[in-house]
């Protein structure tokens, strides 16, 4: 069973994490409350508050790093929330080595975010309420992390579903946004039932849902009920990291701004699955089949996103693809269990660094490309967005795990680990890096080499320095992450559960299975170049209406869509149109076919209140004739 470290009380600085998620959570009700008051200053203020939590992270960080092993769990009680009964819940804040990587990487890679948000939304009328709801997703995330229970996690993995709603439908005035964010809120609810399933079950079971009861605890679970809580756990990282089959509103949430598609897609939304995944170790320990299928829908779904990203012409999209994709290989890791934790966190952290600074960098192109998504309407920018193109490339290394960038360290070990878990994850897994090389490397070659295919008035140029100083900042994480981290996370994350490598070093751990990446990665490279980099076979510039039922398929999103319609919306509407047609033909008639019927009774006895002594002297008269004879009747049977 997994070990896990006991928590300490928290003193001195410690007593001060809340001002974490403060900070940003304030910032945020204050520009919302103000409103037009912030207006010329409200952005810098928001930007601010990232960097003052990050600050605050790192020293906890290294006062962590100080620390014993066995002395780094930190341990915040806030308040009292409820008490009933046998029940008493607290709202806790817990800093121990997982949470505070994560809460350096929200509030990290937020605040380079929020940097280039003030290049790219400056000519936004709405531009303070934008920054408000970027900092509520911060807080609302860092309480996700933070929380020292289920229920204080739910808080904010609720706060970051509105968050995520309001960002992605932030253009509301286009149909397509406010369609994609009231998409991503109820597919996400189906993930947060799952949570929600799992909660009442653990506080069933253990009287608590604090992370530190439920893991001491879990060993003694039946299997039936350990698997349960597994799958219904299962089911909400599905829905909040994009995992098949709640994977269909990921694409959609691209009709938000691109700073909130970096937020989402590298720090914040769709890294909360796998942080649930690896938090909740002890119950997947105990639950075999639960975590067997885990590993198996990250299998899956790293190969649908790779399959995705592979069809589309959208460059965001094209990347969406590829965060659904790289998701799938960190929930794979989870899914192997404590041998994989640690690279399942590894991978999160260097794919927050390279996927930030392409999504980025991606804003980057749009805002010389007068917002023209399409690929096969660039070409050539390589010459005219030299920073743009150099820092974009950083992450390109990094996500086909060229050697020594930040992903080849990262995913060649979740490689090799779910090779040794089963070598048919291992094979897909493998398959899948070979699918990632093809796809980015296209996207590489129809964005910044080849002919000039531009649109008729656009001019494509270099983003402001408030733009590029965050992809330059991003693209030396992409390069140097995964060469820091390879050191140490593994016997960092070991205090919570992860089973660290033996003689970790700076340098790769080379294999035959690393070596074989390689080659596949390589044949994905030099296919795509096959396909789109030859100058005698130019790109078109439209998209050509007769492809391959592969290419048609990854198109449609693999028909997610059309078959959420088919077995979830469509029976819901004709249940709805059935249930509205009952209530039309049957329930309304009957229910005003009595209230017809007491009228008519009433007009009817109305009559005999009609004012006059005889009347009711007569009506009282036969009244007791009537009693009268019935207690006659009544003695004489």
């Amino acid at each position: 069973m997994l070990e896990t470290l006991t928590p300490i009380a928290a003193e001195g600085l410690f007593q001060w994490a809340w001002l974490m998620i403060a900070i940003p959570g304030v910032v945020a009700g204050l520009l919302l409350i103000l409103g037009k008051v912030t207006n010329s200053f409200g952005h810098f203020l928001a930007t601010l508050a990232p960097i003052a939590s990050f600050v605050l992270a790192l020293m906890y960080f290294l006062d962590l790093l100080a620390k014993d092993e066995s002395s780094r769990a930190v341990g915040l009680n806030l308040y009292t929330w409820m008490s009933s009964g046998s029940w008493h819940v607290d709202v806790g804040l817990l800093i121990d080595p997982l949470s505070i990587l994560f809460v350096l990487l929200i509030t990290g890679v937020g605040a380079i975010i929020h940097i280039y948000s003030l290049g790219y939304m400056k000519n936004d009328p709405n531009r303070r309420r934008f920054f408000a709801y970027l900092n509520l997703f911060i807080a609302a995330m860092l309480i996700l992390v933070l929380a020292d229970s289920y229920l204080v996690l739910f808080v904010g993995w609720e706060g970051v579903g509105l968050a995520s709603f309001l960002l992605i439908s932030f253009w509301q005035e286009r149909p397509s946004a406010a369609a994609a964010g009231k998409k991503a809120f109820v597919m996400n609810r189906v993930g947060d039932l799952g949570l929600l399933l799992a909660m009442f079950i653990m506080l069933a079971m253990f009287g608590s849902s604090s992370f530190a009861d439920v893991s001491a605890g879990a060993d003694k679970l039946s299997l039936g009920w350990a698997t349960l809580i597994g799958f219904f756990l299962l089911l909400a990282a599905c829905g909040k990291s994009a995992q098949v089959p709640l994977q269909s509103w990921l694409l959609d949430a691209m009709e938000g701004p691109t700073p909130v598609s970096a937020l989402i897609h590298a720090a914040t939304m769709v890294t909360a699955g796998v942080y649930l995944v690896v938090r909740s170790g002890a119950i997947f320990e105990a639950a075999p089949a639960a975590r067997l299928a885990v590993a198996i829908v990250g299998t899956v779904t790293l190969l649908v996103g790779a399959w995705i990203g592979c069809s589309k012409d959208d460059i965001k999209k094209v990347l969406a693809g590829s965060t659904m994709s790289q998701i799938g290989y960190m929930i794979l890791a989870a899914g192997i269990g404590p041998a994989g934790y640690a690279f399942a966190i590894f991978h999160l952290l260097t794919h927050g660094f390279f996927k930030a600074n392409m999504f980025l960098g991606a804003g980057s192109v749009m805002h010389g490309m007068n917002d023209d998504v399409n690929m096969r309407h660039y070409g050539g920018l390589a010459k005219v967005m030299r920073i743009t193109f150099l820092t974009f490339a950083m992450g390109y290394l990094a996500i086909i795990g060229f050697p020594f960038f930040s992903g080849f360290y990262s995913k060649d070990h979740i490689i090799e680990a779910a090779w040794e878990a089963q070598p048919v994850l291992g094979v897909l897994a493998l398959i899948g890096a070979g699918v990632t090389a093809f796809y980015m490397t296209r996207l590489m070659l129809m964005t910044f080499f080849g002919e000039k295919r531009w649109r008729e008035g656009v001019h494509p140029h270099e983003s402001p320095v408030v733009m590029w100083i965050p992809l330059v900042l991003l693209a030396i994480g992409s390069i140097i992450g995964g060469m820091v981290l390879n050191a140490w996370i593994g016997k960092w994350l070991a205090p919570i559960g992860a089973e660290a490598p033996e003689n970790p070093s700076w340098l790769p751990h080379w294999s035959l299975i690393g070596i074989i990446t390689l080659v596949v990665v390589a044949a994905g490279v030099v296919l795509s170049w096959y396909i789109f980099g030859r100058k005698e076979k130019p790109v078109p510039d439209e998209a050509p209406e007769k492809v391959s039922i592969v290419t048609t398929i990854g198109r449609h999103d693999l028909y997610g869509d059309t078959i959420n319609n088919t077995i979830f919306v469509t029976p819901s509407k004709l249940l709805g149109q059935g249930v509205a047609l009952l209530d039309e033909k049957a329930i309304d008639p009957a229910t005003e076919a009595g209230a017809h019927a007491v009228s008519w009774t009433g007009d009817k006895v109305r009559g005999l209140q009609n004012g006059y002594v005889r009347t009711y002297g007569l009506t009282m008269a036969v009244g007791v004739i009537l009693i009268g004879a019935a207690l006659v009747l009544s003695q004489l049977v």
